[in-house]
């Protein structure tokens, strides 16, 4: 399994940094986004930034990528922040792979 710097397996499942964009033409997954050592799955939903509606679109967005209920995807950090932390509940090697495929299609 690739080191992408952009998630980590945990006692959960697995941590995602994400960098969302919100009120876009469409919700999708775009390419990595890479500062120094940092790393960022990029985002985009059409959703406003109002009262955490964008936040819920991301989590709908990636449960569905991930194949897991809506419920086990949570905003863990950067509430009000285009740069965020997702939890995603499940199992850490199948989401990690999942993280893999995702790093290898860059758009």
């Amino acid at each position: 399994m690739a080191e992408q710097g952009f998630f980590t397996i945990c006692d959960e499942g697995i941590r995602l940094k994400v960098r969302l964009t919100p009120k876009a033409d469409r919700d999708e997954i775009g390419a990595l986004e890479r500062m120094g050592e940092e790393s960022w799955l990029k985002l985009r939903v059409r959703a406003v930034p109002e009262n955490g509606k964008a936040n819920k679109a991301a989590e709908k967005l990636i449960a569905g990528v991930f194949g897991v209920a809506k419920s086990a995807v949570v905003v863990e950090t950067g509430q009000t922040s285009r740069r965020k932390t997702l939890i995603i509940r499940g199992e850490g090697e199948r989401l990690a792979c999942i993280c893999d495929q995702l790093a290898r299609v860059q758009p």
